[in-house]
């Protein structure tokens, strides 16, 4: 049986929050021998770790902590040599490690003789099957995304022209003040989200582009949420594309194409299917209408029109996880995955449109997670 060994804390390692999976903002060894699991930490999480009741857990002044200060090593440094302590004391000589194992620490290890293999693949299989505590935590954030959603449609439905933006309360309205509404529901709802999107006209075409400015009617407006259940650490993502006033025929043409790319990728997701299969068959069906995609652009060619990125991605402890659904997205779907169906379609200067929706892949199809309106009006 494969050995393992995670280091760092739970708040920012999803691997290690998979297997102890309470908030620990220190970083702490995780280890796994022939099937055993064992968790090496400081004093201050030895109580809250043990009441989990799932791993064995040691106190770090059991590997060494004491003498290791008497000798004068730095706080920083404390960490070498007590992990090659506990690898040690569990025996452990070679083992996996995430890609995202520390290097110094690599280093030490492999300098006492432990061999340390990165395995991307390992990690990711751990993860991609939803634990119910996990999926919980998704179905939370989903929820809180659809009434943040509903706030910010508010203030649209208030908003009025006023020259060439619009206003609510006789304020302007801008992406900045949709976002701290956002932001007021997210906590409300007990939910963390450091960036999200509200983005509008020329913006929304812009890949990953926050927005930011005063909104004007007639422009699409792109509103992309994925925030983080603070209990489980796990998050949703859900994108809806809106317009204040007459839309652009353009625009139309956008939303339609979207939100059937959407239902048919719903469709076609079960177990077993490829992910890359899901998004060629969105790609036809816009090149089919004349719009470009990624799947026969030039080699070397930068898409900044069309369908330009994947049609979704896993979403878990990390808003981006496996599996993908793009064309490099070989991997067959599984009974767990929790993934994204987000197709778009973009004109520089313009704008887009994104519909987004989170898909749990079930043993005999899929059940969308999110319950929200497609509408282009608010």
């Amino acid at each position: 049986m494969t050995n393992v060994l995670v280091y760092g804390d739970t708040m920012r390692s999803p691997e290690l929050r998979h297997e102890v999976p309470v908030p620990v903002p220190d970083p702490f060894l995780y280890a796994e021998l022939d099937g055993a699991r064992h968790v090496f930490v400081g004093a201050l999480e030895v109580s809250r770790i043990r009441e989990l009741g799932s791993v064995e857990v040691t106190p770090y002044e059991d590997i060494g902590w004491d003498g290791l200060i008497a000798q004068g090593v730095h706080r920083e440094d404390l960490f070498l040599p007590l992990v090659a302590n506990a690898c040690r004391r569990l025996g452990i000589r070679s083992a996996v490690v995430p890609r995202s194992f520390p290097l110094a620490l690599a280093d030490h290890l492999r300098g006492e003789g432990v061999e340390l293999t990165p395995d991307r693949e390992l990690f990711a299989r751990r993860r991609r099957v939803k634990t119910p505590v996990e999926l919980e935590g998704i179905r939370r954030a989903q929820r809180a995304c659809e009434r943040a959603m509903d706030a910010a449609r508010e203030l649209l439905r208030e908003a009025r022209p006023n020259g060439a933006g619009l206003t609510v309360d006789g304020r302007p309205l801008t992406s900045e003040t949709l976002r701290r509404r956002i932001s007021e529901v997210f906590t409300e709802h007990d939910v963390l989200a450091d960036e999200f999107i509200v983005s509008h006209g020329a913006q929304s075409a812009v890949g990953h582009e926050m927005g930011s400015g005063p909104i004007a009617a007639g422009e699409p407006i792109v509103i992309d949420l994925w925030p983080r259940d603070r209990a489980t650490a796990c998050h949703a993502d859900m994108t809806r594309t809106y317009v204040v006033g007459e839309p652009p025929a353009e625009l139309v043409d956008y939303q339609r194409l979207c939100l059937e790319a959407l239902e048919r990728a719903v469709r076609a997701i079960r177990p077993g299917v490829p992910g890359r299969d899901v998004y060629v068959d969105t790609c036809e069906l816009f090149e089919s209408y004349g719009y470009r995609t990624q799947l026969s652009k030039q080699p070397g060619e930068v898409l900044d029109e069309g369908f330009f990125h994947g049609l979704g991605h896993g979403v878990g402890l990390e808003v981006h996880e496996e599996p993908g659904l793009g064309i490099a997205s070989r991997d067959p779907l599984v009974a767990g995955d929790v993934v994204t169906i987000e197709p778009g379609l973009y004109r520089p200067g313009f704008g887009g449109c994104r519909l987004e929706d989170l898909v749990l892949v079930t043993e005999d199809g899929a059940e969308n997670l999110t319950a929200y309106p497609y509408d282009l009006t608010p």
